[in-house]
């Protein structure tokens, strides 16, 4: 498993509204070229989220499914992406002060990956996921940094 924690200078209500746009997800998931589709009930458990992700003209679609959905707090997705199989990206936002710690968990489950599994794979994904907590915290922080007082 591969796990990356990130404090992100905004409150846990902020940074959960980006969580549960699937339409912002190109904006900060590493990889991501495109969004392609949406569940009107995302982030509710069982809505889908297919994204377009890939290097160049190398591509491929990938579908995360929402698992486990505690608003505000906890969001797991099922990310599959055949041929490559499916991993757990469990995310969980922990009140810090005024601010939020993120801790972003990865795990294969299914596929080539789960033999893959080890120290070298789990640390090009905690770069990869450190590089998306990197843009999730930033995008956060503009929001914040540009809401009404009020809205905070």
């Amino acid at each position: 498993m591969a796990r990356t924690r990130r404090l992100i200078l905004s409150s846990p209500s902020e940074v959960w509204a980006l969580l549960s746009d699937g339409y912002r997800y190109g904006e900060w998931v590493t990889g991501t070229q495109q969004v392609l589709d949406v569940d009107p009930a995302w982030p509710d458990v069982g809505a889908a989220l297919k994204v377009r992700v890939g290097f160049g003209p190398l591509t491929l679609d990938d579908t995360s499914t929402v698992r486990i959905c505690e608003p505000g707090q906890r969001l797991e997705l099922e990310a599959k992406a055949d041929p490559f199989g499916a991993a757990r990206i469990a995310m969980k936002l922990i009140p810090w002060a005024e601010h939020t710690l993120i801790v972003l968990d990865w795990h294969p489950l299914r596929g080539p990956g789960t033999r893959m599994h080890g120290l070298p794979v789990d640390y090009l994904v905690a770069v990869r996921n450190g590089m998306m907590l990197t843009k999730l915290a930033r995008i956060a922080l503009e929001e914040h940094a540009n809401a009404p007082r009020a809205a905070r």
